[in-house]
């Protein structure tokens, strides 16, 4: 008798890791995750930001199963009343064949029958992103991704469609693409041009709800007729789409967080895959997708303005690894970074959409001002013309919603200036330390870049803490003094931290050089002075704090910085 054709059905089989309240860890189905969200505390991808794509494949679903929220009244029903699990579960009945991983036809998010002319099927290493490339210590896969169970090439599968890396890929027959076998680089998959943003809750539930957005929502375009997933579609062929309907896409969320990136198609057997092809998929140049793309901030960029001629051009803001996620709030909430005012440039920067989008569950809905969200941040670093993954950013930073209001500024602003606070702050403990190394011979920027990590990695968990418990009750100002007589204190024990490990040689100092072409004979006493008097004015709501309250001197110090 002919056996069945295998199949690894993604509604029913468990492949989604998650985190429940307890720290327990689970793999679980489509319909387990929506029917148990309220129970779980999170995804957890096998690396960060297969969190991320995995998070946008769930509101594909939910978003297509409820069509909808078609506005904000719809999304108050789905908040009150929990995810409409039993819908959801009725719709995956209904597409099930196109969630089979191995399905002969229509194998979920792959290409039947993908091949290059040579018929070669390469290594999993081109689909698993956390094969170490030259560096292999601190992995599970110093030797490579020999086989993957059907559970993980899933995820797997759905990070290569958003975080794919670019250089020379195998040509797929059929492609017209195709040189010489090959497909010369096309880009990155499209979520890996993002600095990616998404506001997460207490549970799963939640997250989903708060990134699920509005139809009717305003600065993000949505043509609710064409807009549909992956699997609503013709199953994708080697080409990449018609070019005049690629056009007008994507048409919206379901379709742009399902976007086919790459062709893929997974080798496997009865028990596990074992290798890939895979290859260019369609294009989608990151450029002006500001109005559809909503988890991600955007910059200006008048380098691209001038080179494709336009009047303006939006491209995706990436994180900077170097930065917690704390310190670009301005960026997060404000939809502005340091300098950009002083350029006199209209929206220099917009804030990401999902941003706009829980503000205004709380300026028009019922979510209170005073609700706290983290937001999560993801994102990849690509080297060598983005052909592998150097590193990859995970951060969040929880703040009450009020912050996000466009009309009551105040504690939006407060905070802001909070982080200018610790900017400044950091930057003299640095040139406390430059200023030791100075009057000891050593070398200065060294020493300061060394004083400065060690700031901000000490005034971290504080600031973090400040901000999620900003308050409409309290005056903005106020909290914002409670942050600098908190910072004053941190980094002056930083400061006296430093001094204590100086070398003798500091003490007795040498001659040096100021701005002013003067000559300076530079101690650590001179040196302390200067930290301790240009902190206190940097930070002059620490003046209040009784903790310091003492005989400090008042007047200014020729600083040798």
């Amino acid at each position: 008798m002919p056996s069945d054709p295998p199949s690894f059905d993604l509604t029913s089989s468990p492949w989604l890791p998650v985190q429940r309240h307890d720290g327990r860890a689970d793999l679980l189905s489509l319909r387990e995750v929506f029917a148990q969200a309220h129970e779980l505390r999170r995804l957890v991808g096998d690396v960060p930001t297969q969190e991320f794509a995995l998070l946008r494949l769930l509101l594909a679903i939910l978003h297509d199963a409820i069509e909808g929220p078609q506005d904000l009244q719809d999304w108050h029903e789905l908040w009150n009343e929990g995810l409409p699990a039993a819908r959801v579960e009725t719709y995956l009945d209904g597409c099930r064949s196109r969630f089979d991983l191995l399905h002969p036809e229509t194998p979920f998010f792959q290409t039947a029958g993908l091949r290059n002319a040579t018929g070669e099927i390469s290594s999993l290493d081109r689909l698993v992103a956390d094969v170490p490339n030259g560096a292999p210590f601190f992995t599970m896969r110093a030797r490579g991704a020999g086989r993957l169970d059907f559970a993980e090439a899933a995820r797997w599968l759905v990070h290569a469609h958003a975080f794919d890396t670019s250089g020379i890929k195998t040509g797929a027959v059929g492609d017209p693409r195709v040189q010489n076998g090959k497909v010369y680089p096309q880009g990155v998959a499209w979520s890996g041009n993002l600095g990616g943003v998404l506001a997460e809750g207490d549970n799963l539930s939640e997250t989903l709800l708060l990134n699920l957005i509005a139809f009717d929502t305003l600065n993000l375009q949505i043509d609710p007729d064409r807009d549909l997933p992956a699997w609503r579609r013709p199953p994708s062929g080697p080409q990449t789409a018609d070019p005049g309907e690629s056009k007008t896409r994507p048409a919206g969320l379901r379709d742009l967080y399902t976007w086919q990136s790459r062709r893929i198609r997974l080798a496997f057997d009865a028990e596990s895959v074992h290798g890939v092809v895979l290859a260019y998929g369609d294009p989608l140049t990151p450029h002006n997708r500001h109005l559809q793309e909503p988890m991600t901030g955007w910059r200006r960029s008048a380098a691209q303005e001038k080179k494709l001629g336009e009047p303006q051009v939006y491209l995706p803001r990436e994180h900077d690894p170097d930065r917690t996620a704390w310190r670009g709030l301005g960026a997060l909430v404000a939809g502005r970074a340091e300098g950009s005012e002083q350029r006199k440039e209209a929206a220099a920067l917009v804030r990401p959409r999902i941003m706009d989008w829980v503000a205004r569950l709380t300026v028009e809905g019922d979510l209170p001002a005073d609700f706290l969200i983290r937001a999560r941040l993801f994102g990849v670093v690509y080297g060598t013309q983005q052909s592998v993954i150097d590193e990859i950013i995970d951060d969040a930073v929880a703040m009450p919603v009020v912050l996000l209001h466009r009309d009551d500024t105040g504690l939006a602003q407060a905070a802001i200036d909070a982080v200018a606070d610790a900017d400044r702050a950091v930057a003299i403990l640095g040139d406390l330390a430059a200023d030791l190394a100075r009057a000891s011979g050593a070398d200065s920027e060294a020493h300061r870049s060394t004083a400065k990590t060690a700031g901000f990695a000490a005034l971290d968990g504080a600031f973090r803490a400040w901000l999620a418990q900003l308050n409409l009750r309290d005056p903005a100002q106020q909290q914002r003094e409670a942050w600098q007589r908190h910072a004053h204190r941190i980094i002056l024990r930083a400061g006296e931290q430093i001094l204590t490990t100086a070398p003798e040689a500091v003490w007795a100092g040498r001659v040096i050089v100021t701005k002013q072409g003067r000559d300076l004979w530079l101690t650590a006493g001179q040196a302390d002075l200067s930290f301790r008097v240009r902190l206190r004015e940097a930070l002059p709501g620490a003046q209040t704090d009784p903790s310091t309250a003492g005989d400090f001197l008042r007047s200014s110090a020729e600083a040798p910085s």
